[in-house]
């Protein structure tokens, strides 16, 4: 069966482990240095359903056929489902704190023709899709537990990406003038702007770059969902309902049978006009 974000909900709440020291006791053969590669290893294993087959089988055994795309370090996404959803990773290192999103605007949506992707993410399926979802997976640890995670659908709180590009555009062209009104010399760049020989003797030169971060999911969904710290871990999931629906009836039954999972209907504001609601679902496990 594929995979998708509703099979990883299932296997997270059936597996109930967020001891990472326990955990990748079992990762022996593969090199495991920081937070951020044990949450990309626990994400990949959960959307995977191969938790309990981590003592048996290689990482590239676990993930084949699974995963379309596996990422590239600073461009997007860090990994693609095979004919569905794309994924980005965020640790934090406070229950509430911002997500760093690194050089490249937020997205709502990966998109085909984004100048930030690398050619080898076009050519996925053949280079047959236009546009995937994104579902951002945001991770705190304390101790070496996972304290939560949670998955949430670009789209339900970042706008569309003209809503950036149109500012981006009007920092550009006023770095370029600036620079011309000095007599720099500037190159065109991807980031915001890259001047040549900014020394007399031409040998140095100058990079610009967005830094960009975004609120926790915690305080922008404050008033639809809360962490518990009184929990060891909380699993918390928000999509738009139509996104729920489109997953396969089998996979909604699952976790919608599952006792130890909650699910609600809610409304959430609209990333591009929060005055107008939107119909969405959270799930939520927690032991």
């Amino acid at each position: 069966m594929p995979s998708n974000i509703l099979t990883a909900i299932k296997n997270i709440s059936d597996f109930k482990t967020n001891n990472m020291r326990e955990y990748f006791k079992d990762y022996a053969t593969t090199q495991i240095k920081t937070v951020r590669q044990e949450m990309e290893y626990y994400v990949k294993d959960a959307i995977s359903g191969s938790f309990k087959s981590v003592k048996d089988k290689k990482p590239t055994d676990r993930y084949n056929g699974v995963f379309s795309y596996v990422g590239s370090k600073n461009k997007p996404p860090d990994m693609i489902i095979q004919g569905g959803d794309a994924v980005v990773i965020k640790t934090i290192k406070t229950y509430k704190g911002s997500l760093t999103i690194n050089n490249y605007p937020p997205k709502d949506h990966l998109k085909w023709n984004d100048s930030w992707i690398l050619k080898n993410c076009r050519e996925i399926e053949g280079g047959q899709w236009n546009s995937k979802d994104i579902f951002y997976v945001i991770g705190w640890t304390e101790k070496r537990r996972m304290k939560y995670l949670n998955f949430i659908q670009g789209c339900c709180f970042i706008p569309e990406e003209e809503v950036y590009n149109k500012k981006i555009h009007g920092l550009k062209k006023n770095i370029y003038n600036y620079l011309e009104s000095e007599g720099l010399e500037a190159s065109s760049t991807i980031g915001l702007g890259k001047v040549n020989n900014m020394d007399p003797l031409g040998i140095t030169n100058l990079r610009i770059k967005g830094v960009w971060s975004i609120m926790n999911p915690l305080k922008i969904f404050s008033d639809t969902f809360s962490y518990d710290k009184n929990k060891d871990f909380t699993l918390i999931v928000l999509m738009f309902k139509n996104k729920f629906d489109s997953f396969p009836k089998n996979d909604i039954d699952a976790i919608v049978n599952d006792k130890q999972i909650e699910i609600k209907d809610v409304k959430i504001g609209n990333p591009n006009n929060p005055r107008k609601k939107i119909d969405a679902k959270l799930i939520t496990t927690s032991w």
